[in-house]
């Protein structure tokens, strides 16, 4: 049985406390909104400490800009006070932290809540804190850092949150899921609750997988890629290998979400993908979580994923010449 967040009081906000490992464009802005609702939330900071220990936080949004001129800012998670809910928003690339970090800044009876990109996350997080305090959330939101303790939030907001189960077996909806969703509900953060983690994965992973890749490889942003029959082929071509992967795991997609997740993006306009900045950025790329771990997912299930393993493989040659570049400007 999963142990469950045991708060008390009238108000819980008074009790309840997060913890925000990856002070970027998810973790600062989901952060903020539950600061400004009034929940203790604590923010672990690399590059930016410096500045938004000074400064605050700064957020931009279609719901409302608000500046939070004092946050509980750290640059090492030894600092940290142990809390009920440690919000995981870090760059995969950056999870070999975990280890060291979580054990940290987790309560007894806390749960970590990851909200990140790709696939396989909590199954590797499990091992550190165990497959009973875990759960995942899939944000659909179009966030970017303007500057140090500046976010931009452009559109959407909606986290879809799904509990944990080990061999990511449907978790169903339980108390300690509703809890969280209430939280981030009071500070007007839209949430969707699936009973199914593995299922909401691979749901974001169809346009995850497409966009995120092809924008790296075309030099690219969103508008431009769906914006040409030719690239909108591949792009559907994508999707239909991975829905292809779920259903061989059980899970069905139907062709109707592909439609409307198209028409979703082709809405946005003048937006890049978090691997396109990256990429400029000359940062390491999250190949293995969002494109390796599905591969290896669908192979093991005797799915071939040709088309994703052709992107997969290119953004591999990509991450290389970013990882060689960084060891060179660190050397």
């Amino acid at each position: 049985m999963k142990p469950q967040l045991n708060f008390t009081g009238n108000d819980p906000r008074s009790r309840r406390s997060y913890a925000i490992i990856g002070t970027g464009a998810i973790g600062g802005f989901y952060g903020a909104c539950l600061q400004k609702a009034g929940f203790e939330v604590h923010f672990l900071f690399n590059r930016d400490y410096q500045y938004v220990s000074q400064h605050g936080l700064v957020i931009e949004s279609p719901d409302g800009d608000f500046t939070l001129p004092s946050v509980r800012a750290y640059r090492n998670a030894n600092q940290m006070p142990q809390c009920d809910v440690v919000i995981v928003a870090l760059k995969t690339t950056n999870n070999y932290l975990l280890p060291r970090i979580l054990p940290q800044v987790l309560k007894e009876n806390g749960v970590v809540l990851v909200l990140q990109n790709g696939w396989g996350m909590e199954a590797e997080i499990a091992q550190i804190v165990g497959s009973d305090r875990l759960m995942g959330g899939i944000c659909f939101t179009f966030n970017y850092k303007v500057g140090a303790g500046h976010i931009r939030h452009l559109d959407y907001g909606l986290i879809t949150l799904a509990d944990y189960a080990p061999g990511y077996a449907a978790a169903g909806v339980t108390t300690r899921l509703c809890q969280i969703a209430a939280d981030f509900s009071s500070a007007n953060v839209m949430i969707q609750l699936h009973e199914d983690l593995f299922l909401a994965r691979w749901q974001k992973l169809i346009c995850n997988i497409p966009f995120n890749g092809l924008s790296v490889i075309l030099n690219s942003a969103i508008e431009e890629l769906i914006g040409n029959a030719d690239v909108l082929t591949s792009i559907e071509q994508l999707m239909v290998e991975i829905v292809a992967a779920a259903l061989a795991h059980g899970r069905q997609i139907p062709a109707l979400y592909i439609q409307k997740r198209l028409k979703q993006t082709a809405t946005m306009k003048h937006y890049q993908t978090s691997m396109k900045v990256d990429f400029d950025q000359g940062r390491s790329l999250e190949v293995e979580a969002i494109f390796g771990n599905p591969l290896r997912q669908a192979w093991q299930a005797g799915v071939q994923m040709p088309q994703v393993s052709m992107l997969y493989r290119q953004l591999k040659f990509f991450d290389a010449q970013n990882r060689l570049a960084e060891t060179v400007s660190l050397s």
